[in-house]
């Protein structure tokens, strides 16, 4: 379940990517969602974007929120499925200076508790690069929903024990 503002110590600056064919700043309810529940734990949104699926586009965003030192955090929903257009794993893991293997791994497990066997069609990472985490999300709200309240609302939280991404971020 999602923190509340006033437990989260070390505020974090976070950009959203929605990654879609389809959506636009009017129906782009997992962008949405991602936002409320960013700023219901205390963090700030440093900037929000929607790109088509294409490689080079998400590169480009995204490369240009790594090398900003105002943005610690991007997340990314969407493009990471099995359709012929679901590129995000292959545009932004070359981008990674490190993976977060268990990210993927537990957010399946997780969501085989709500959808079963076919969160095996998942392809969600995650990394880091140039001291920015990269977090790529599936593009159903739910989806969202799950990783952030089972996730990351508690990894991008500095009074999270034992460990949390914060501190690395922060310091």
């Amino acid at each position: 379940m999602s923190n509340t503002a006033s437990t989260t110590e070390k505020t974090l600056n976070i950009a959203v990517l929605t990654v879609s064919d389809t959506r636009d700043a009017s129906n782009d309810t997992s962008g949405d969602a991602l936002v409320t529940m960013l700023l219901e734990d205390g963090h700030s949104l440093e900037d929000r974007a929607i790109v088509k699926d294409d490689v080079y586009m998400m590169r480009a965003v995204v490369s240009n929120w790594i090398a900003d030192p105002d943005v610690q955090v991007v997340i990314v929903t969407g493009g990471t499925g099995f359709h012929s257009r679901d590129s995000t794993p292959e545009a932004l893991q070359p981008l990674f200076d490190k993976s977060i293997d268990g990210f993927g791994e537990l957010f399946r497990q997780l969501s085989y508790e709500e959808i079963g066997t076919s969160t095996i069609q998942s392809r969600c990472v995650a990394g880091l690069a140039n001291r920015t985490l990269i977090f790529c999300l599936p593009g159903s709200t739910g989806a969202c929903k799950t990783a952030w309240n089972r996730i990351l609302s508690e990894q991008l939280n500095s009074s999270h024990k034992p460990c949390n991404f914060v501190g690395m971020l922060t310091a």
